[in-house]
C-alpha cells in the first residue's frame, strides 16, 4: 500500500483529488480523515476581541518604564 498526502476542502461532502495524484488512484482507497481542531470559543473570542477592542475611558497603556519599574 502506497501513502499520499493533501490538504483538500470539504465541498458538499466531496474530496477533490489533487490532480497529480489521480493518475495514482485506481479502484478502491483507504481514507483516514484528519481534522483540525481548535478551541471555537477561545479563537471566536479572541478573534472577536481583535475586531472590536474594548474601550475603556480613561484608559492609557503602560509605558515601557511603568512595565519594567519594581
Amino acid at each position: 500500500m502506497k501513502t499520499i498526502e493533501f490538504q483538500a476542502k470539504v465541498k458538499d461532502g466531496k474530496i477533490e483529488i489533487p490532480r497529480q495524484y489521480r493518475g495514482k488512484i485506481a479502484r478502491q482507497v483507504r481514507v483516514i480523515v484528519l481534522i483540525e481542531e481548535k478551541s471555537k470559543r477561545e479563537s471566536d473570542f479572541i478573534d472577536h476581541l481583535l475586531r472590536h477592542p474594548v474601550q475603556v475611558k480613561g484608559f492609557h497603556p503602560l509605558s515601557r518604564e511603568e512595565i519594567y519599574a519594581e
